[in-house]
């Protein structure tokens, strides 16, 4: 009886011990599973729209305000307005009456009404011949006039020419063989593929100074934020990184073959002790030297989109909440609160310090990890509550190097490093001219214009 006992022991220990093995693995299976069911995507996480499967409708991270779609009462509208001196009047004045048909050219004419057209001219190209002549002084010296810098050549291109191909390629993304196209078919102006890449070049030496003036403004900035961000970009068909660093006031773009924090460093050796920056939580950008940091909240917010999907809690939802609460409280702050004690905002870090504090059930792995990670970057959750200058989210640097990702849709991969330079130079002046409400054409023309040795 004793030993029957033994062997049901064994046999109710080994089937326990199964039942336990099988329900580790079950959860596991169930885990990975949901993965699947609720996959990442530009709505719940950082992948970018163009990888989502079946492109779901975007899911915007903004609270309904109630308001209908479109524009709102008392918004100043836009529409096309008469010019009080046109530059051609054409007058129609009948000859005929349309009833009987007498001639009426003798009488009096009354205005009616008037109408205006806006129209494009023909273009036409303007050829300027540059002619050089000498002249003999007494003293016997002969002294001869120098063609202008723009005619370096015994035929060659102008500077309008030169900034409307910097224009068409950092501005509006076009590439070369359609921008090929444009010259010919609408400005009656033949020129080659090799042609624009060396006009091309031509400003971008001449835009440098001005790149450079950009990254100083950056690095010197003491008024604003300094967002960053970087994406991959393909170089030839190799795998490239670009990087942004911007304010509110300047733009500066470059490209790097690697995501360390080298690139970082050799960029700006001495980062930027006089401003925070704002970004993700790229381990990279934490080592960089600031005056203090912001984890963009935009990306968090995603990040609680996909773990509420996938686990369905409850800390994720009121974590969020939490987060929704912050961005309210910065909108309705003046600037006096940011030195003062303010109630609310020391309530939402409470509130927060109770979620981190939190245990979380061991299952839910990715949900903990996503906890450790606000944990470990605590002190830089709310720093654009103290900061009046710091914004909340890093949309700006997003919006800035997402110009690398609709260049490439539009044009294919940049061929050369130095291409991809080239663009990052161009389109750094581009972005920093908008920002200062200044005319892009304009800016490039005025670079064109300057004088090289």
């Amino acid at each position: 009886m004793t030993e029957d006992v033994k062997e049901l022991q064994n046999m109710v220990k080994i089937l326990l011990e199964k039942v336990d093995f099988l329900t580790k693995e079950n959860a596991e299976l169930k885990h990975r599973l949901s993965k699947y069911e609720n996959p990442k995507n530009s709505n719940n996480s950082s992948i970018p729209p163009s990888q989502d499967e079946n492109r779901p409708k975007r899911k915007s991270l903004r609270e309904k305000t109630g308001k209908k779609v479109g524009g709102q009462k008392g918004r100043k509208g836009t529409t096309l307005k008469m010019l009080a001196t046109p530059d051609i009047t054409q007058k129609h004045i009948p000859d005929y009456c349309n009833s009987c048909g007498n001639d009426i050219s003798n009488v009096t004419e009354e205005f009616v009404s008037k109408r205006q057209v806006f129209d494009i001219p023909e273009i036409k190209i303007k050829v300027t011949e540059h002619q050089v002549y000498k002249r003999v002084c007494s003293c016997g010296h002969e002294t001869v006039s120098s063609f202008p810098s723009q005619a370096n050549a015994p035929v060659s291109y102008g500077n309008n020419i030169e900034s409307m191909i910097g224009y068409f390629y950092a501005r509006q993304y076009i590439p070369f063989k359609r921008m090929q196209e444009i010259f010919k078919d609408i400005f009656s102006v033949p020129i080659s593929e090799g042609g624009i890449h060396y006009l091309l070049n031509k400003l971008v030496n001449k835009a440098q100074p001005a790149y450079d003036l950009i990254k100083q403004k950056l690095v010197s900035n003491t008024k604003y934020a300094t967002g960053s961000d970087e994406t991959g970009v393909k170089v030839n068909g190799d795998k490239h990184w670009a990087w942004t660093w911007q304010n509110d006031k300047a733009t500066f773009i470059t490209i790097t073959d690697n995501r360390a924090q080298k690139s970082i460093t050799e960029t700006f050796k001495d980062g930027f002790e006089n401003s925070v920056l704002v970004h993700d939580c790229w381990a990279s950008h934490f080592n960089t030297k600031a005056l203090s940091h912001q984890v963009c909240t935009a990306h968090l917010l995603r990040d609680m989109n996909y773990l509420t999907e996938l686990y369905n809690h409850k800390w994720s939802m009121v974590c969020k909440t939490i987060f929704q609460s912050a961005l309210k409280l910065k909108k309705k702050m003046n600037k006096v609160d940011y030195y003062i004690h303010n109630p609310e905002r020391t309530k939402i870090e409470k509130r927060l310090d109770v979620l981190l504090n939190y245990q979380l059930p061991k299952e839910n792995k990715e949900l903990i990890t996503f906890q450790n990670r606000l944990i470990k970057y605590k002190q830089y959750l709310f720093t654009f509550l103290y900061i009046q200058n710091v914004p909340p989210d890093n949309n700006a640097s997003e919006r800035a190097i997402r110009n690398i990702k609709v260049k490439q849709k539009v044009s294919g991969q940049f061929k050369s490093v130095y291409g991809a330079f080239s663009f990052a130079v161009l389109r750094s002046v581009t972005d920093t001219v908008i920002k200062n409400k200044i005319s892009v054409f304009n800016s490039l023309k005025f670079i064109a214009n300057l004088q090289t040795d």
